[in-house]
């Protein structure tokens, strides 16, 4: 994407360095959950399953690991005076895409007579603390509703590259604008009202629900991209749908246990993940992402 000397976003708190001991496992080891130990395989799709907010991820986890270290108060001293230290180019690219989001979320809002209030977006570093909970590396990017903000760890997009095979800044971007897509949702009360149905609802069913704000998030990413089309390059979008084929639950599954179980799928098939990240894209219109009228 060609972001060039564009804005960088105010709302970015660099709170790394504040972190605990706790770091994503890269060799042989393992990550313990729920008294077992959970190996390269297993922890993949940990990171990828938490990579789009659906439920609080702390529960992929379990209530054990949670209570096996005492996170610190995050620091906000990387936010001051509306501006934060930038490390790095990956930094400096999110905070963009981060400000396009607020711009074109802020613009389309206005234009149906609302005001968008932008989502903070936390760089950390190994964990952190959240209003869902420990934040950890493992469970990859994700997007806490009860403070609203959007939690990352910029080591996940190390793993998206290289273990997911989705290269290219445009995944990156797919990334961020998916979990404002979660922002949009807590905004107009999808996500309330979809939660209050799952408490309702069978497994299975909550499960279906989950499906259907997942999708609805990776359309709303796709409606974000419509309106930066300028900026994007020559395989900018072939990039994101890698990226979403990538996280796609059947292609998880089979390449985990070689075989799919539909009714446990929470973020949709990698099909369905393509088609909805292309219909906002190709319709740049939000009311096209309505998923959860008809069949998906």
């Amino acid at each position: 994407m060609r972001f060039g000397g564009r804005r960088t976003s105010s709302n970015v708190e660099n709170r790394r360095g504040a972190g605990g001991g706790f770091g994503l496992p890269m060799g042989g080891g393992g990550l313990r959950v729920g008294g077992g130990s959970l190996g390269c395989g297993g922890l993949l799709i940990v990171i990828v399953i938490a990579l789009l907010l659906g439920v609080n991820p702390l529960q992929l986890l379990g209530p054990a690991d949670q209570g096996q270290f005492t996170a610190p108060h995050a620091q906000q001293d990387g936010a001051r005076s509306g501006e934060t230290a930038l490390d790095n180019e990956t930094d400096r690219f999110i905070s963009q895409v981060l400000a396009s989001t607020e711009d074109q979320w802020g613009r389309l809002f206005q234009q149906a007579g609302q005001t968008y209030t932008p989502t903070t977006l936390v760089l950390y570093d190994r964990t952190d603390r959240s209003g869902c909970g420990i934040a950890q590396a493992a469970m990859g990017p994700f997007y806490c509703p009860s403070d609203q903000r959007i939690f990352i760890d910029t080591v996940f997009f190390n793993e998206l590259s290289q273990r997911l095979g989705a290269p290219g800044d445009f995944a990156q971007a797919y990334v961020i604008a998916h979990e404002v897509g979660h922002h949009i949702q807590t905004l107009d009360g999808t996500a309330d009202q979809v939660r209050r149905a799952q408490a309702r609802a069978s497994e299975a069913e909550a499960n279906a629900l989950q499906v259907r704000m997942e999708l609805q998030a990776d359309c709303y990413a796709g409606v974000w991209a419509s309106t930066e089309r300028a900026a994007l390059e020559q395989g900018d979008v072939q990039e994101g749908m890698t990226a979403a084929a990538a996280i796609g639950d059947d292609t998880l599954q089979q390449a985990s246990q070689g075989f799919v179980v539909p009714e446990s799928f929470t973020h949709g098939t990698s099909e369905q993940r393509m088609e909805w990240l292309q219909r906002g894209l190709t319709t740049g219109d939000p009311a096209a992402c309505d998923t959860f009228a008809g069949r998906i």
